[in-house]
């Protein structure tokens, strides 16, 4: 779109408006049309919109759930997930899996290279990959026939949150299974959670 001005001297040089609009779609629902480029839309845009499931929904996902695949999932005592796999073994009745196809075996247990070569279908993968990761694992969930993913605690990405619900998958995101089994089920304390666990490197006997 262009528009045409003229200056004291009678010329008319033209301006070209080179930003595009997009509409950004606010918390409340509510839309506005700005440009794209307008450090509002850039604000706009990385503020959070999608909400996932509450606590007490969280709380019946992990209840209803009897397996729980780990994707990403590490033979290193210092990661995360070697630390939430160590809590999930000791501290829940799930049959816990751990994928990770430059693993052969991850806290005394085969290590599988892909959610499509388990045993079973999980109720949960659980994921520690970062987040443009999210999107391609979202596939494989939807391919291996599982219900819900589970992204860690820190891993955001909306777009692949969206994309998922609507292809019917439940989806919780940045939340730790951890910290949310521990919670709600009577491990988390004061002095922190009462599984045993000091870090991923030393377990209470």
């Amino acid at each position: 779109m262009s528009e045409t001005t003229t200056d004291a001297g009678g010329a008319t040089p033209t301006a070209t408006a080179t930003d595009s609009t997009e509409t950004v779609t606010l918390a409340n629902g509510l839309t506005c049309a700005i440009p794209a480029s307008s450090p509002l839309a850039k604000l706009l845009k990385s503020q959070r919109t999608w909400v996932g499931p509450s606590a007490k929904e969280r709380l019946g996902i992990l209840r209803r759930a009897r397996s729980v695949a780990i994707v990403g999932a590490s033979p290193n005592p210092a990661r995360s997930s070697y630390f939430v796999g160590t809590y999930l073994q000791q501290s829940s009745d799930y049959r816990v899996y751990f994928v990770n196809p430059n693993a052969t075996e991850i806290l005394g247990r085969p290590a599988y290279p892909d959610l499509a070569s388990l045993p079973e279908v999980p109720d949960i993968v659980d994921v520690f990959r970062k987040a443009s990761d999210i999107p391609s694992v979202v596939d494989d969930v939807i391919a291996a026939g599982a219900s819900t993913i589970w992204v860690q605690l820190g891993i955001w990405n909306e777009e692949a949150a969206i994309d998922a619900e609507k292809r019917g998958l439940t989806v919780v995101m940045d939340r730790c299974i951890k910290v949310e089994h521990a919670r709600f089920h009577g491990g988390l304390h004061l002095m922190g959670f009462d599984t045993g666990v000091i870090s991923a490197k030393k377990q209470v006997r």
